[in-house]
């Protein structure tokens, strides 16, 4: 909100932090203005966290939902300011949702090219811009035949300059078929996309075409370039926004001159203004300036001077150069990472990667239910729901500051974004967040400041992506392993009291009665049978002897524990076996047990009385004897008791 009060009129002197909403960052367009914003922050006495998402390009909605999400991260209620680039966002409903959250925030915002109430406004004069291009075409050329590739439909900037197109045509007597207007999305695919589907569709190649970009423009210029077209003797074209000023193309593009620069740091500006008490203006709109130049035929700022393009080789060897290092360093990390096998070895991985790189901070966040799975059994859930949205509480397996890692700090709030460990109090940092997803499922985000490679590239898409990738790998190793773990636990385990199985007791004895065997040692069997089971059910009900034979099973793991192996055998059987006992140790394990039954009977509050009956064996066990051959002939002994037991009690 503009209205925002403030308290004296002097410019005070502390920092503010300001949250940046924008997509596709490696685009020329938005990459202009962050630099703007960027060359002014320290001045205005400002910090920055950029969230940034790369959605729309790979035209997958799943994608492009987990991309989002980074929007619903930022609380700006906790930030001073904020700066909106959302015409770079092309969902019109996640807009409309970033808007409305900055209005309840109350804090000033400064909306550039995209013109919201209540919040400041820097944009331009796309409509009287267009039209000086488009009268050009018109009456300095006498073009008469159009195609037009325009943004997308509901841009602000794409409608403006479309309708300024059309408006012109209109007035000269001129029009244009369906069939030659394409709507792209400002990316450079959209260009060669437009041109593919006007020689398919259109009867005749136009005159003009006239491009919402350059980026669009210059695509397309490719393309017809590559099938034997003419710019501009087959074909004229223009484009706008002139980000390609430093004549770094086939053919210098007339453009519209815009200065985005000038924007970012005019935003920055303007909020300074309003922190120190002064009202800025509400609304400020720029000037544009057309550029007729080579693609339209027309040759009079077509620059010829050798240096600059010698300057512009040298600068783009660098910049290719410098990419070249950044995809061998990405590569190389995507690699090592898809390899590891285990959470703890992916995080050493990235880790050594962080300390190559060496940023100012660096920030790994994960969402605390990113390995759902394993959360939701944790919490007893037995179905679980992809996570597509933040937690409260963020885990920080890495937190790299000032070149050194702080394993201190290992949970945040989300609403902290960071661990505040960073001392310097010196403003004009920048934060870039950007989203941790593989398609909707969150699982984090990752914060890095001053970062020696570039940001503003098409490697950095990469790489986040690739990140995101080789966490979700990570995720899906651990879900499978704890899946294998928990389906051992499941054959060895008896579910219902939580004790080992027939199978798990198959397993953990298999070793030891095989080395009593081999060495003539004594193995123990004893029997266990709970008593009355059915007249506790018939009185009480089932769930009622279920507690009976789960208390059953609680008995044997507080009395086993001197390295006896117990398992339920079924029922409301049990068995235990240990190696090396001999009589007295056995009838000393059953009074502990029968010892243990009475503590339960005068301890809970059970409406049943717990009883048992135990048998055991002592017996040297010779090659071939198979372990449950003891098991029966302990039975049989348990049996003879159990009706001694009843005997006694008739009599």
């Amino acid at each position: 909100m503009i209205s925002k009060s403030q308290e004296g009129s002097e410019f005070d002197l502390t920092k503010h932090k300001i949250a940046v909403v924008v997509a596709g960052i490696d685009q020329s367009y938005q990459s202009s203005i962050l630099h703007g914003i960027e060359s002014a922050a320290r001045d205005c006495m400002l910090d920055f966290a950029v969230f940034a998402s790369f959605s729309g390009t790979m035209g997958n909605a799943s994608h492009d939902s987990g991309e989002y999400n980074i929007f619903r991260l930022a609380d700006f209620s906790g930030f001073d300011g904020a700066i909106l680039l959302t015409n770079t966002i092309d969902n019109r409903e996640v807009v409309e949702r970033i808007h409305s959250r900055i209005k309840a925030a109350g804090i000033p915002a400064v909306s550039i090219d995209e013109d919201i109430p209540e919040m400041y406004y820097i944009g331009v004069d796309n409509k009287t811009a267009m039209r000086k291009m488009t009268e050009h075409f018109v009456k300095d050329h006498g073009f008469t035949k159009f195609n037009y590739i325009s943004g997308p439909e509901g841009n602000p900037e794409s409608v403006d300059r479309l309708n300024a197109f059309l408006e012109v045509l209109n007035e000269n007597g001129l029009s244009i078929e369906k069939e030659r207007l394409y709507y792209g999305d400002f990316r450079a695919p959209t260009g060669k996309a437009a041109v593919e589907y006007f020689l398919e569709h259109n009867d005749s190649i136009p005159q003009a075409l006239i491009c919402a970009n350059d980026v669009m423009a210059a695509s397309a210029i490719n393309i017809l370039l590559d099938k034997g077209y003419k710019i501009p003797e087959d074909i004229a074209v223009s484009g706008f926004d002139n980000t390609y000023n430093n004549h770094n193309f086939r053919i210098e593009l007339t453009s519209v001159e815009r200065p985005l620069a000038y924007s970012g740091e005019l935003a920055c500006e303007i909020l300074r203004d309003h922190f120190s008490g002064f009202e800025p203006e509400r609304s400020i709109v720029l000037d544009l300036k057309p550029r007729f130049t080579e693609s339209c035929g027309c040759h009079d700022s077509v620059i010829h001077d050798i240096r600059q393009y010698k300057e512009l080789n040298v600068s783009n060897y660098n910049k290719l150069e410098l990419i070249g290092k950044y995809q061998v360093l990405m590569n190389k990390i995507s690699c090592e990472l898809q390899g590891c096998s285990t959470f703890d070895e992916y995080i050493i991985t990235l880790r050594k990667y962080v300390e190559e790189m060496d940023p100012e901070e660096f920030y790994f966040c994960l969402c605390d239910d990113w390995d759902n799975e394993r959360i939701d059994e944790r919490r007893g859930r037995e179905e679980s729901e992809i996570p597509t949205a933040y937690t409260e509480y963020m885990l920080i397996p890495i937190a790299y500051c000032q070149h050194k890692f702080h394993d201190e700090v290992n949970i945040i709030k989300k609403s902290e974004l960071v661990p505040k460990l960073n001392s310097d109090n010196e403003a004009g940092k920048f934060y870039y967040t950007v989203p941790l997803h593989f398609g909707e499922r969150c699982l984090g985000y990752m914060v890095i400041c001053n970062f020696k490679y570039p940001l503003h590239n098409s490697m950095f898409q990469s790489w986040c992506i690739a990140m995101s990738n080789s966490l979700e790998n990570m995720r899906k190793v651990s879900t499978l392993k704890y899946a294998v773990e928990r389906l051992g636990k499941l054959y060895a385990q008896d579910t219902f009291t939580g004790i080992a199985n027939r199978n798990g007791f198959v397993l953990a004895t298999k070793n030891v009665f095989r080395d009593c065997i081999a060495e003539g040692r004594n193995v123990m069997l004893m029997f266990i049978d709970l008593d009355g089971l059915k007249t506790i059910n018939d009185t009480y009900g089932h769930d009622i002897g279920d507690d009976a034979i789960r208390s059953i099973a609680s008995v044997l793991r507080d009395t086993c524990k001197n390295g006896e192996i117990f398992c339920r055998f079924g029922g409301d059987e049990f068995i235990i076996f240990a190696a090396d006992s001999d009589d007295e140790t056995a009838s000393a394990l059953t009074d502990r047990i029968q010892h243990n039954i009475q503590y339960v009977n005068e301890s809970m509050n059970n409406p049943f009385t717990l009883s048992a009956s135990t048998g055991f064996i002592i017996a040297k066990p010779q090659e071939g004897e198979d372990l449950f051959h003891f098991v029966t002939e302990a039975d049989k002994i348990m049996y003879k008791q159990k009706r001694k037991k009843k005997a006694l009690k008739i009599s």
